[in-house]
C-alpha cells in the first residue's frame, strides 16, 4: 500500500494532500478526517529528528575518539586514522535517521489507527479503537528535555501492540484522550 510522505521538504503549494496534514500538525492543529478521502497523514515533529542526531553525534563522537585516541596511545600515531570509521559511520547516520523521520506518520479513521513507518521494509500497523486495552504517553529524561513523549498503545493480541514516538506532549495527550475514548465507545458493543 501507497501512503503520502508527511515529511515532503517542498513548497505549501507542491505538497500532496497528506503533507498538508503533517504541516497542521507540526502547528498543533489536527485536520479532521474525512471517510470519503484517504487518511490523513499526520507526521512527527522535528524535535524527534533533533534528539536522534544529538543522541548519534554524542555516541558516536565518542566512540570516534576511542578509535583514535587509544590505538594512537598503544601502537603510535600512525594508527589514529581509525577515528575516521567512526566519523563516516556518523556521515551516513545523520541521513539516515531523517529518512527514517520522514517515513514515520500516523492517520486516525472512522474505526482505527494507522501508523505507518519504515524506509526500507514499510511496515503500517492498523490498531482498530475497539481493540485498545490501554493507552499511555510515556517521556523519559532527554524526550521531557526535548519536549517530546511518546504514545504507546496495547491491545489484546500484542502483534497490533504500537507506538508513536516524538510527538509534542499536548499532541501525546490529545491522542491518548482520543483514542481512549474512541476505545471505551466502540468496545461498549462487545
Amino acid at each position: 500500500m501507497e501512503t503520502g510522505n508527511p515529511h515532503d521538504t517542498g513548497t505549501a503549494e507542491a505538497r500532496r494532500p497528506a503533507d498538508a496534514a503533517a504541516g497542521a500538525s507540526a502547528a498543533g492543529a489536527v485536520e479532521p478526517v474525512s471517510p470519503d478521502d484517504g487518511p490523513e497523514w499526520i507526521a512527527l515533529p522535528p524535535g524527534l529528528l533533533k534528539l536522534r542526531r544529538l543522541m548519534l553525534v554524542v555516541w558516536l563522537g565518542l566512540l570516534a575518539l576511542a578509535a583514535g585516541l587509544v590505538p594512537g596511545l598503544l601502537a603510535g600515531p600512525g594508527w589514529a586514522g581509525f577515528a575516521a570509521l567512526p566519523l563516516a559511520v556518523l556521515a551516513w547516520g545523520w541521513v539516515m535517521l531523517e529518512r527514517n523521520w520522514r517515513s514515520w506518520g500516523y492517520a486516525e479513521r472512522a474505526d482505527d489507527l494507522l501508523i505507518s513507518r519504515g524506509v526500507l521494509w514499510r511496515r503500517e500497523t492498523i490498531v482498530p479503537y475497539g481493540r485498545m486495552q490501554l493507552v499511555e504517553v510515556t517521556s523519559g529524561p532527554v524526550e521531557r528535555h526535548f519536549g517530546l513523549a511518546s504514545v504507546q498503545l496495547h491491545t489484546a493480541a500484542a502483534a497490533t501492540d504500537a507506538t508513536i514516538p516524538g510527538l509534542v506532549p499536548a499532541e501525546a495527550e490529545r491522542l491518548r484522550d482520543r483514542l481512549t475514548e474512541l476505545g471505551e465507545a466502540r468496545s461498549a458493543g462487545l
